[in-house]
C-alpha cells in the first residue's frame, strides 16, 4: 500500500510513533553525560574533541525532538530505552576494563560509541521513513537533520579509528 494519508492522533500508528520518540528522547538525555565521561576517559585529543562535539550536538537534537513532540501535539518526555541503557553500560565497561591513557582504551571507546551511533542511525532512519505517513511534514525534515548529524559523527569516529587509533592500539 503506497497511499499516504493524514494520521489521526488517536490511531495506533500515532501512538506507536510517539512511543518511539519517547524512547530516543530518553536515549539522547542519557547519552549526554556518558559522552562527557567518555571524553574525559579518552587519551587522544581528537577523540576527546569528537565526544565533546557530539555532546554539544545532543543538546540541539533534544531541542529538535522537543519540536517534533510539539508538532505531534505531545508533551516531550522520555521512556526508558533498554537498548541505550545497555549500550551505555557497555561503554562504562570499556572504561573500566582498559588501561587509562592508552589507545586500547580509545579503540574500545570508539567501538562503544559506534554501537551507540548505529543504534541512533537505525532509530532515526526508521522514524524518518515512518514520518512519511504523518500529516506534519516538518517532522520528517527534523528527523533527517538529526540523522545526518548522527551519520557524520559515525564517519568521524571511523576516520579517527582508521587514521591512527587502531594501529597504535595494536602496538601497545
Amino acid at each position: 500500500m503506497n497511499t499516504k494519508k493524514n494520521v489521526n492522533p488517536q490511531t495506533e500508528f500515532h501512538k506507536f510513533f510517539v512511543e518511539q520518540l519517547k524512547d530516543i528522547y530518553w536515549a539522547e538525555e542519557h547519552l549526554a553525560p556518558a559522552l562527557l565521561k567518555m571524553s574525559r576517559a579518552a587519551t587522544s585529543p581528537k577523540l576527546t574533541a569528537a565526544f565533546k562535539k557530539h555532546h554539544d550536538e545532543g543538546s540541539k537534537q533534544l531541542a529538535q525532538l522537543e519540536q517534533i513532540f510539539s508538532l505531534m501535539g505531545e508533551k516531550p518526555q522520555g521512556k526508558r530505552c533498554a537498548a541505550m541503557a545497555g549500550l551505555l553500560e557497555e561503554a562504562e565497561s570499556m572504561i573500566e576494563d582498559t588501561e587509562a591513557n592508552s589507545l586500547v582504551r580509545d579503540a574500545g571507546l570508539i567501538l562503544a560509541a559506534q554501537k551507540v551511533e548505529h543504534y541512533e542511525i537505525a532509530t532515526y532512519g526508521t522514524l524518518k521513513a515512518l514520518a512519511d505517513y504523518l500529516p506534519e511534514k516538518q517532522v520528517k525534515r527534523l528527523l533527517n537533520t538529526i540523522l545526518t548529524g548522527e551519520k557524520k559523527t559515525d564517519g568521524l569516529l571511523t576516520v579517527l579509528a582508521e587514521e591512527y587509533v587502531n594501529e597504535c592500539a595494536a602496538q601497545e
